[in-house]
């Protein structure tokens, strides 16, 4: 690297917005590639590695295990700004937040993840509210979730996996999967109905994957309504509405575990940087903005055309961050993603089967020689439960990893 090289890195100004996952990644490798003016605008102090939340719901984590301080996470060198981003003015360089301050930028990565809809299905809020209704997709409903799954002895269980665009939408199927099996060591399962809802019309898009999870859905006796979507609920009467292929069905509950649907930020819409959709309009390789070559983006809330999944984004990150330090140093971008992403089952209380797959599908594993690795196992649940959490505290969000 010239001398010139290193002086523009060190005076560069680069914005990201967000600090979970994606957002600390990004700020962390680019402390590492010489960049000194980093800034990252997120409001919460709390960071939440969401992944564990899905063993946290199954009785396989503690609320503990999965959030550390923002101020403790944040990569060393990295000004935090602990405010709301509200607007970009991608003419004048600048991001506003709540506060009203404006921040100016030369390049800007923006990955404020993305929000859960509660309030797109009528009645779900209001039965999330309720004793008999808890979530994956929320810390404290996990953490409702883990003795209201525990603790049942029979009834029926629902549980609704949301459409797509979300985040690792088959993750609502992981808590299932983690109760059944406590359920059947308990010797009360055949006293359980559990009803698995989604609006796939398979269990999962990779072909090895889904006759995995197919198995383990005909070993529990899991009912699995495909192409459904959850139309509303009625936290009164615990009952929830169905529909498939245009028919309804009406369907009583003890306990329903639910993933929202959910969209991206709403205020990114007047950014003039999305698509129609309302998701940053990116080249999906490259992950630059197709309409402003100061802005990138990864993560939930860009449009990567891939499944959205946190797996995904140590891949995506590192291809943006070779990305944008080329165009600073006015090459050639060199770095192209392939919609790489993964998703972890946990199908049992101690096996995992370990989806790794690109963007059409196609398995794309990390150990290419090792075969069985989207097949159930004991091993990819300890690297699920302990190797990865270990990975993202220490390595993922200080950019080294």
């Amino acid at each position: 690297m010239t001398s010139a090289s290193r002086t523009a890195r060190a005076g560069h100004r680069v914005v990201v917005i967000g600090g979970g996952n994606a957002g600390l990644s990004v700020a962390g490798r680019l402390r590492r590639a010489g960049v000194h003016d980093v800034t990252v605008i997120e409001p919460r102090e709390t960071h939440i590695f969401a992944p564990l939340q899905s063993h946290i719901a199954g009785g396989r984590a503690r609320v503990a295990d999965a959030v550390r301080p923002q101020a403790k996470v944040t990569p060393r060198g990295v000004r935090w700004v602990q405010d709301a981003a509200t607007a970009i003015d991608s003419a004048r360089q600048t991001v506003q937040v709540a506060g009203g301050v404006e921040l100016p930028y030369d390049d800007l990565v923006i990955c404020p993840g993305i929000r859960m809809l509660w309030d797109a299905v009528p009645g779900l809020a209001e039965a999330m509210r309720t004793d008999a209704g808890v979530s994956n997709y929320d810390l404290e409903l996990a953490r409702k979730a883990s003795p209201a799954l525990r603790d049942l002895t029979g009834g029926t269980v629902v549980f609704v996996q949301s459409p797509s665009p979300a985040s690792c939408a088959a993750a609502a199927q992981k808590p299932m999967y983690l109760a059944c099996d406590w359920w059947r060591a308990r010797g009360v399962l055949d006293d359980v109905r559990v009803v698995f809802v989604t609006p796939e019309p398979e269990l999962f898009h990779v072909a090895e994957v889904d006759a995995e999870l197919r198995r383990k859905v005909a070993e529990y006796g899991i009912e699995v309504r495909r192409a459904t979507d959850l139309a509303s609920v009625d936290a009164t009467s615990r009952t929830v509405t169905l529909v498939h292929g245009g028919r309804e069905e009406v369907l009583g509950y003890g306990l329903l575990h639910a993933e929202p649907p959910q969209g991206p930020p709403a205020w990114l819409a007047a950014s003039g940087l999305t698509d129609a959709r309302g998701y940053v309009d990116i080249d999906p390789e490259t992950l630059r903005s197709r309409r402003v070559p100061t802005v990138w983006s990864l993560g939930d809330a860009a449009e990567t055309q891939t499944p959205r999944s946190g797996g995904a984004i140590r891949t995506q990150s590192t291809v943006l961050v070779d990305n944008l330090i080329a165009a600073l140093e006015g090459r050639p971008l060199p770095a192209r993603y392939d919609g790489y992403s993964v998703c972890p089952f946990t199908v049992s209380r101690d096996t995992v089967v370990f989806a790794e797959f690109d963007r059409d599908g196609d398995p794309e594993p990390s150990l290419p020689w090792w075969k069985g690795s989207m097949r159930e196992s004991r091993l990819t649940w300890i690297l699920d439960r302990y190797v990865l959490p270990w990975v993202y505290w220490n390595l993922i969000v200080k950019g080294r990893a």
